[in-house]
């Protein structure tokens, strides 16, 4: 991917964007929240039903990126939504690292007790499933995070080019990866198997502390569900929600949550596979701390098992290797995808 910011007044910018496939597309949108809307590309049909899977997908490489790409530039909250920016989830990442136990089950106990009932019955459930929910294998409980500091009133919106080397982007030469997704085989994810539980000491380290120093969770939203019903039509309850963007977004299957400290890790680790699909689904190459496998944002289920330049990043091996002792458990059920794909289809 390369971009180049073409043009830009008081209340509008646009970009020029060449994306994996080498097609150029010319984007615009609105500094404010990050609507295009604008965008011509010749090499792809203006109509997404014309199009193949494989060219919508690039096509929306293309707009993701060139909303990140204004945002690293000119530090303007372009990408929408505010859950699907990497540094609004390594931000909510590091809050909940520093967090003690007491604090965590404050916030996400209802999530955890929800998940335990499914596999202890004398585990009370907070949520109990709709009357007209098809199957319960298909629930996603959702929670949204909400941040106390928000990362765009920090210096990360005053310093673009000090955030894009830290994640190591190389914004001058106006390409952020040397290696094509299009070019990342099976055998290439190799690479990406080398995960443990000392990843999650790194968000203690000098480069990552200095993209979240100061961040805490202010607030969650009420536990809510998304279902199948019987007619197989999604259906999402209610919850009480903060009259604003959360920060990061929980979609999570009936798992076995395991201890409060194993849940906690697990969190954490499906933030990281967050990250690592909103580089990959821009079409960018993830820094290497976010080369891992594993289910992260739901929408990337999807289109990691539909879209054929895209190798299985959120499989894993039969010997759940991938994420060490601490998490091989709670992400090697595969009932997870089959849910997701149940949902999403």
């Amino acid at each position: 991917m390369k971009g180049e910011i073409i043009g830009e007044d008081e209340v509008d910018i646009g970009t020029k964007i060449i994306d994996n496939n080498g097609s150029e597309h010319q984007i615009e949108m609105h500094k404010s929240d990050g609507e295009i809307y604008a965008h011509l590309c010749e090499e792809y049909h203006d109509k997404a039903a014309n199009r193949t899977r494989e060219e919508n997908e690039y096509n929306n490489q293309a707009r993701r990126y060139a909303q990140y790409y204004v945002f690293l530039n000119r530090g303007y909250d372009t990408v929408s939504p505010k859950w699907k920016n990497p540094v609004h989830l390594q931000a909510v990442r590091s809050a909940i690292d520093s967090m003690d136990l007491e604090e965590f089950e404050d916030h996400f106990g209802d999530l955890y007790q929800q998940l335990k009932s499914h596999h202890d019955d004398s585990t009370e459930r907070v949520l109990h499933p709709p009357s007209d929910s098809q199957d319960e294998d298909y629930h996603l409980y959702r929670k949204n995070v909400y941040l106390g500091l928000d990362p765009l009133e920090t210096d990360l919106a005053d310093d673009a080019r000090e955030l894009a080397a830290e994640f190591g982007l190389d914004l001058d030469e106006h390409a952020p990866t040397k290696t094509s997704l299009a070019g990342l085989t099976d055998n290439g994810l190799e690479a990406w198997t080398g995960f443990s539980t000392e990843l999650f000491e790194q968000s203690d380290e000098e480069e990552l502390a200095a993209l979240t120093e100061g961040f805490y969770v202010d607030t969650t939203s009420e536990l809510h569900m998304a279902y199948l019903d019987h007619d197989g039509i999604e259906q999402v309850t209610t919850a009480v929600d903060p009259d604003k963007e959360p920060d990061a977004r929980f979609e999570v299957s009936p798992l076995d949550p395991r201890s409060m400290e194993h849940f906690k890790a697990a969190l954490q680790f499906n933030l990281i596979c967050q990250i690592r699909d909103c580089f990959i689904r821009m079409g960018v190459t993830p820094p290497e701390e976010f080369q891992v496998l594993g289910v992260g944002l739901i929408a990337a289920v999807q289109a990691y098992d539909e879209v054929d330049f895209y190798p299985d990043y959120h499989l894993i091996q039969d010997d759940g290797t991938f994420y060490g002792d601490i998490h091989s458990k709670y992400f090697s059920d595969n009932s997870l995808l089959g849910s997701v794909k149940s949902l999403l289809n």
